[in-house]
């Protein structure tokens, strides 16, 4: 059973879609921001949250 992703979910997803520090990390994979990304988004950040909620995937992940 998978909860429906509510219009909220996807206005703070889109905000980490943008986000210039998520962006560098799920697109080079390595680095302090990438650490910093993959430590910070399960705890502290709502966006990449709702971001994990939204796609399925965790913020640092790339796309495909």
């Amino acid at each position: 059973m998978t909860p429906e992703v509510s219009a909220l979910d996807k206005a703070l997803a889109k905000v980490c879609e943008l986000c210039p520090v998520c962006l560098h990390a799920r697109y080079h994979q390595q680095g302090v921001v990438f650490e910093f990304v993959r430590n910070v988004e399960q705890d502290i950040c709502p966006f990449c949250k709702a971001y994990e909620r939204v796609h399925g995937k965790k913020a640092h992940e790339r796309r495909g």
